[in-house]
């Protein structure tokens, strides 16, 4: 739409343009004529206006000539480039001017600069393009018998689009025996045409005549037009019509479809035109028979119009009546015979049929039972019928018409569920015809198959320390069967498992065969475990299977490194020593930790967190030894910690602290005086409120109840030693009745009497005595200040197999000669030396206990010397050497073991301290001798203080005398 306005647009322009060219010229610069035949070809050249107008090319394409047509069409256009005026489109005179001539048509040519116009006429010539033609193809007249000559008879004229000699120029008729031919001219110009009867017509000779009308035009080449005319010869009535034949049989087949023409029934008359006309009637014939069938009453042909069927009825008999316009008339019979055809397909009908059937059902076991009709007779009728082959059913015929569908071979429904029974027959007929029938047999389930598990061993891991039900994973088992008999329910085969039941570790749920934990896993006490599990269906009965099914637990890091070694207490410290002349890499001693974790969580590395001196030490990464880095100098500190971290590697990582007490020295009383101040870190139990409430309570009774102990033991001490002190009783020292090897190793017997002294800081009411690992080794008693302890090797001594009474004979090493006695040895004792009573002879002097403690002291040295690794004791290397020399430094506070006295530096305040103590012992024996006079037979005697070497010469000597 928007191009056909574009264009007009354009043209309105064009004829705007064209009038201003009118108006600015006077006149028309120039004038054209072109005479042209019609028809020509496109791109015929009709002339050379540029030549014919005087104009060059040049002006042509310069001036942008071109052609301005007032009509819709232009039939002409210009070549620029040759100045030539072409034909652009088919020419037809006929449609450009019809019957008028000449015939032509004009365009104005315009030039621009300037503006020039010129006027081009073409004329188009006529050419015998058409031919002369007829309204009609054929003209029909009657005409009687009896008609006069020259009767006329008109005729339509031809008609001929071209012109002047091309136009139609005569008509003819042929054959002219019994007409002719007359043209007549019409003021007009048109003519019309007369045909004109000559000689009278004979029907009995021709009953009908043909002519041919020809029209003629004067065309090179020459053209004609022809029509063809019937006449027919009319007679009169005065013959009846007679049937072709009495009776008329044909057969027709059933299957005819309507208007399928049977036969035509014919009947004469001798009369000819109207008078012979004969028309057809039925008369007398069933109500059936005319719903079938139709005559028509012109021609007498019998055609089918209903719907046959050979099995209804197989033959129909008609009465055909033939009658003219006179009232003549003639009967006829017409027999038709139906044929039968193979028109009915054959029909199935399910007698018995069973939907669905198990699939154990044996073969031969009936499915169905069919009946199978075809309406048909003859071969038609006769049935065939088959089922599909790819199925386990076959089929049998029992009666006539009747069929049976059995099973032929086993059946599995977990292969098959259901069969598709296509039930197909047909008959005999040409062409066959045939049906079908689908059914469907479901075969239904029988618990045929058991649970199958996915998998023939299930294994999957579980993290220690997991919640309790916390889901594992799931079994999966499958059931080929269908319904009831493939539901699987699952159940956990309660066996032991290391001793336990399954089910006091998992349980399984009966319906999708999830694994729960019935309780919390610790790796270190179980790291897997395996059960059973069953799987079983809703069958009846049922079938089950079973699954082995093992877990892992997986280590987690949740336990922390176990320091073995060095001991951690809170009663005592372990030391090692380490000279001053070790060199770089002198190995100190070892961490030894355990990580009961598995794996990597296991793996262990050593940290030194702190030191006293960080460029002295240091710990292997793996191994835990703790070396020396450098060499030990003089300078160096003889009380050296170190604290080292012990870490997994795990994550997280988890660690233990254990603090290392290193001696750096080479004499035992160095150690001794630094190491008397070592103390350990104090823990706190932060234990619940309800405890630390208890505790104090229970602490404040003790506190208490002990606070008036203390009171009574030392009024009545207070009171025994005033009685004592009035006395003049000699001082026994009282020795227990046990005695402890200081080494546990029964070759030295020398019985130590140690009193545990308590400071503030203890927190502990008993000692604890631990062996040491190696021979560099000092247990300190940070409880006890200024006292060592040795410790019994293996057992304590209660459990040793000695009776709790029994003493055991002092030592020989502790006998003194005459020569080692210190002080005034010779002179006599006092009456309790010589009784045997005390472990002195004599009043022991200051410098006599000293060299006693010195030689207890060096014979434990020699005793430590002789022990193996592991044995505790004191190293030789380490272990001081006790002389008299050493005495002078620790005479100020000497406390003699087995003893209450303490050694001064006042000679004479220890003389008065030892009366005054052997004074009270004296009293308070006298006081239980007076008491119990009547007892003293009967009691067992008290345990006697054990000899000494001086004490058992002065008792021999006493008895001699």
């Amino acid at each position: 739409m928007g191009d056909w306005r574009s264009t007009g647009r354009r043209g309105g322009w064009q004829v705007l343009f064209f009038f201003l060219c009118l108006c600015a010229l006077d006149s028309v610069t120039g004038q054209a004529r072109y005479s042209i035949p019609e028809e020509q070809s496109e791109g015929s050249i009709v002339g050379n206006i540029g030549r014919d107008l005087g104009l060059e090319v040049k002006r042509l394409v310069s001036g942008k000539a071109r052609i301005i047509t007032k009509g819709a069409r232009q039939y002409v256009d210009l070549n620029r480039d040759k100045g030539l005026l072409v034909v652009k489109e088919r020419i037809d005179r006929e449609e450009l001017c019809g019957q008028t001539t000449p015939c032509s048509f004009s365009f104005e040519l315009i030039i621009e600069n300037p503006i020039q116009l010129y006027r081009v006429t073409v004329e188009v010539r006529d050419i015998n393009d058409n031919a002369p033609s007829f309204p009609k193809d054929e003209l029909n007249f009657k005409i009687s018998e009896n008609a006069v000559s020259g009767a006329r008879f008109s005729l339509e004229s031809a008609d001929d689009p071209d012109v002047g000699v091309n136009g139609i120029q005569n008509y003819s008729l042929k054959p002219a025996d019994n007409f002719k031919l007359e043209v007549h001219s019409q003021a007009d110009g048109g003519k019309y045409i007369e045909m004109i009867l000559q000689t009278p017509l004979d029907r009995e000779e021709q009953e009908t005549l043909s002519l041919m009308l020809i029209a003629t035009d004067g065309g090179e080449p020459q053209r004609t037009g022809t029509v063809r005319i019937h006449i027919t010869v009319l007679d009169a009535n005065d013959n009846a019509p007679v049937c072709g034949q009495p009776v008329y049989k044909t057969d027709v087949k059933e299957s005819s479809q309507k208007g399928t023409l049977i036969t035509t029934v014919s009947a004469n008359d001798a009369d000819q035109g109207v008078n012979g006309e004969v028309t057809f009637s039925i008369a007398h014939v069933a109500k059936e028979a005319k719903e079938l069938f139709e005559l028509n009453v012109d021609t007498g042909e019998i055609k089918v119009v209903g719907k046959l069927d050979f099995e209804k009825s197989r033959s129909y008999q008609l009465n055909v009546q033939a009658s003219d316009h006179g009232g003549f008339t003639d009967t006829c019979k017409v027999v038709i015979q139906i044929t039968d055809e193979n028109d009915n397909v054959p029909t199935i009908q399910l007698m018995s049929f069973s939907n669905s059937i198990p699939e154990d059902s044996p073969p031969g076991t009936t499915v169905a039972v069919i009946n199978v009709e075809d309406a048909d007779s003859d071969g038609n009728g006769v049935v065939l019928c088959s089922i599909n082959a790819d199925i386990p059913f076959k089929i049998e015929s029992s009666l006539t018409d009747y069929y049976t569908i059995v099973t032929e071979s086993t059946l599995d429904r977990e292969t098959v569920s259901e069969y598709n029974v296509t039930i197909t027959v047909s008959d005999e007929g040409t062409p066959p015809l045939s049906s079908n029938k689908n059914i469907t047999v479901k075969v239904s389930d029988v618990n045929d198959n058991p649970p199958k598990f996915d998998q023939p061993v299930y294994s999957n891991s579980i993290q220690e320390n997991n919640s309790p039900g916390f889901s594992i994973f799931s079994v999966r088992a499958g059931d080929a069967d269908w319904g009831q008999n493939a539901r699987v329910s699952y159940f956990l085969d309660d066996k032991q498992v290391n001793g336990v039941t399954a089910s006091s570790f998992v349980s399984v749920n009966s319906e999708n065969g999830a694994i729960h934990a019935v309780r919390s896993f610790d790796y270190e006490q179980i790291k897997s475990f395996q059960f059973n599990v069953t799987a079983r269906d809703g069958g009846s009965p049922p079938l089950s299977s079973m699954v082995a099914v093992r877990i892992l637990v997986q280590d987690q890091n949740d336990n922390s490194p176990q320091v073995l070694y060095p001991v951690q207490t809170s009663s005592s410290l372990v030391a090692e020593m380490v000279p001053r002349s070790a060199d770089v890499g002198y190995l100190v001693t070892k961490v030894v930790a355990v990580d009961v974790d598995s794996g990597q969580n296991a793996w262990l590395s050593y940290k030194l967190q702190k030191a006293t001196d960080r460029a002295l030490f240091e710990v292997g990464l793996q191994n835990g030894e703790i070396r020396t880095i450098r060499q030990v100098t003089d300078k160096d500190t003889v009380k050296q910690r170190l604290t080292v971290v012990v870490e997994d590697n795990g994550q997280p990582s988890r660690s233990a602290t254990v603090n290392v007490n290193v001696a750096v020295a080479d004499s035992f009383p160095e150690v001794l005086s630094e190491f008397t101040d070592f103390t350990h870190d104090k823990d706190y139990n932060d234990n619940l409120t309800f405890y630390l409430v208890l505790a104090l309570a229970v602490v404040s009774f003790l506190f208490i109840t002990c606070l008036v102990v203390i009171i009574s033991v030392k009024i009545y001490r207070w009171r025994q030693s005033r009685v004592l002190y009035h006395s003049n009783l000699p001082v026994i020292p009282y020795y227990p009745p046990r005695y402890a090897d200081t080494l546990g190793t029964g070759t030295l017997q020398h019985v130590y009497n140690y009193e545990v002294c308590r400071t503030t800081d203890s927190r502990k009411s008993d000692c604890k005595f631990v062996r040491p690992c190696s021979q560099n080794v000092l247990i300190m008693d940070p409880s006890s200040t200024g006292t060592m302890q040795r410790m019994q090797s293996e057992q304590n001594i209660l459990e040793e197999p000695d009776s709790p009474l029994e003493q055991k004979p002092p030592n020989a090493d502790w006998r003194f000669t005459q020569g080692q006695r210190p002080g005034p040895s010779g002179a006599g004792g006092p009456p309790e030396m010589t009784m045997g009573t005390g472990p002195w002879p004599n009043p022991p002097t200051e410098a006599e206990q000293l060299q006693a403690l010195m030689a207890a002291a060096n014979e434990v040295s020699e005793a430590t010397a002789t022990l193996g690794p592991g044995t505790m004791g004191l190293s030789t290397r380490y272990s001081p050497q006790f002389t008299l020399q050493h005495v002078p430094d620790y005479r100020q506070n000497v406390y003699i073991p087995g003893s209450t006295a303490t050694l001064t530096s006042n000679p004479q305040q220890q003389q008065q301290q030892q009366q005054m103590l052997m004074q009270q012992q004296m009293a308070a024996q006298q006081q239980a001798l007076q008491a119990q006079p009547s007892e003293a037979s009967a009691q067992p005697e008290p345990p006697k203080a054990a000899q000494t070497p001086a004490s058992k010469k002065k008792s021999t000597k006493k008895e001699k005398k």
